[in-house]
C-alpha cells in the first residue's frame, strides 16, 4: 500500500524543483543550459549543461595545414580572437625551433594587452547591465569603439583579425599608427574611471556582489580555474609573470598581478578592471618600445608548404579569461597529428556546481556573470 502526503502551503516548499535555466534564456551568455533543482527559492544543486555550440574544432585543426588553423583557433573565445591565434602559432614556432624578429614580438605583446582591454571592457559593461544597471553596457561600447578603430586599422578585421602568423605578423603596421594607438589608449585611460565610480561606488552594485558567489581556493585548484576569477580567490599565478613569454620578461616593472582574497562576485569585478588598467599601461610601455625599435622585419619568410618536424609541444598563454593552452602533435605533415585545445571558460564554468549550491535563485544571475565566460569557449 503506498500513501502520499499531499502538501499546501509551508508543506510544498519542501518540494524539489527541477528548473533549467537556457540554454536559450536571458540570463545566460548564449546557448548555456543550467539544470537547477530548487527547494524552494534556495538552488540545492546545479549542472552546467554545454555542447549546444560545439563545432569539434579539434578534430577540423586535423584536415587544416598550419596556415589554415589560425582561422579555426580563433573563432573560439570571440572576444579574444588575437590571443587566440597567438598560442596556436607560438605551439607552431616552437615545434619549428623558429625565432620571430624584436618587432614582432613587441607588436604582439602590444596587440594582446589591446585585445585584453577589448575584452574586459565587454564584461565591465554587461555584468552590471545584468544586475540591472543599464548605463555602464554605454560606456564600455565607447571605449571599445576607440580601441576597435585601431585594430581594425591594422587587420581590416572587427572582432576576428587574423594578424597572427606563423614566423610573426602578416604585416608591417601603417604609417603613423603607433600615434594613433597611444591616442586611443590614453582616450579609454581617462574614462576609466567610470567604473571606479559609477559600478563599484553604486550601494546597490556592492550589495548584490558582495559576500554573494565565495569561490574558495580549494575549488579553483579542483576545477582547474584560472584567470581574474582565480586571483579574485588569492590564488596569485599569472602566466606573463610567472613563465612570461612575448616581451613580458622586459615587462615586469609595469607588470602587475592583481590578487584578492574574498573570492565573492565583487571580488572578480574588482579584479577585472585593475587589470584593465593594468593592461593600459602595459600598451603605453609597449607602445615606447616600439618607438625606439629600428625599422626591420615584422615576419619570417616561410616555405611554400609548412610542415612541423614530428614531435609534440604544449603552448600556453595568458589569455583575457584565463589559461589558453595548445597540445601539438605533428607526424612531420604539413597538418597536426592532434591539436588539442585547453580553453580558460571550459574549465572556469564547472566551478558552478560547487558555487550555486545553498545560494538563492535571485543571487544565480550575479554568480553566473561573474565568472566572465564565453559560451564558443567552453564548447570549442
Amino acid at each position: 500500500m503506498t500513501e502520499t502526503t499531499v502538501g499546501i502551503g509551508g508543506a510544498a516548499e519542501s518540494t524539489d524543483m527541477v528548473l533549467n535555466i537556457g540554454p536559450q534564456h536571458p540570463s545566460t551568455h548564449g546557448v548555456l543550459r543550467l539544470r537547477l533543482v530548487l527547494d524552494g527559492e534556495r538552488i540545492q544543486s546545479a549542472e552546467p549543461v554545454i555542447g549546444y555550440m560545439h563545432r569539434g574544432a579539434e578534430k577540423l585543426f586535423e584536415a587544416r595545414d598550419y596556415r589554415q588553423i589560425i582561422m579555426l583557433a580563433n573563432r573560439h573565445d570571440w572576444l579574444s580572437a588575437f590571443s587566440n591565434e597567438l598560442g596556436v602559432v607560438l605551439a607552431v614556432e616552437r615545434m619549428l625551433g623558429m625565432e620571430v624578429p624584436e618587432r614582432a614580438v613587441w607588436t604582439r605583446t602590444l596587440l594582446a594587452e589591446l585585445n585584453r582591454i577589448l575584452n574586459h571592457l565587454m564584461f565591465l559593461g554587461s555584468y552590471p547591465l545584468e544586475l540591472g544597471g543599464i548605463t555602464p553596457i554605454f560606456y564600455a561600447f565607447r571605449e571599445r569603439e576607440d580601441l576597435q578603430h585601431v585594430m581594425e586599422e591594422i587587420s581590416g578585421g572587427r572582432m576576428h583579425y587574423m594578424f597572427n602568423r606563423v614566423g610573426g605578423l602578416k604585416e608591417d603596421l601603417p604609417a603613423g599608427w603607433l600615434g594613433r594607438a597611444r591616442q586611443a589608449v590614453a582616450e579609454v585611460r581617462s574614462r576609466m574611471n567610470v567604473y571606479d565610480d559609477l559600478v563599484l561606488g553604486n550601494e546597490i552594485f556592492r550589495g548584490r556582489t558582495r559576500d554573494v558567489g565565495v569561490l574558495t581556493r580549494e575549488t579553483v585548484h579542483g576545477y582547474g580555474v584560472s584567470g581574474p576569477i582565480a586571483r579574485a580567490s588569492g590564488v596569485d599565478f599569472d602566466l606573463r609573470r610567472d613563465e612570461p613569454y612575448l616581451a613580458y620578461p622586459e615587462l615586469q616593472d609595469v607588470l602587475k598581478v592583481v590578487v584578492r582574497q574574498e573570492g565573492d562576485c565583487l571580488a572578480r569585478f574588482e579584479c577585472l578592471l585593475e587589470q584593465a588598467h593594468n593592461s593600459l599601461a602595459l600598451a603605453d610601455a609597449c607602445l615606447d618600445r616600439l618607438d625606439e625599435l629600428p625599422a626591420g622585419p615584422i615576419n619570417q619568410r616561410l616555405p611554400k608548404v609548412l610542415k612541423a618536424p614530428e614531435g609534440h609541444t604544449y603552448a600556453w598563454t595568458e589569455n583575457p579569461l584565463g589559461l589558453n593552452g595548445y597540445y601539438l602533435v605533428s607526424k612531420g605533415e604539413k597538418t597536426p597529428y592532434r591539436l588539442k585545445l585547453r580553453s580558460a571558460s571550459f574549465n572556469n564554468i564547472q566551478a558552478l556546481t560547487e558555487l550555486l549550491p545553498g545560494t538563492l535563485v535571485a543571487d544565480m544571475v550575479a554568480i553566473l556573470g561573474s565568472l566572465f565566460f564565453v559560451v564558443g569557449d567552453i564548447d570549442k
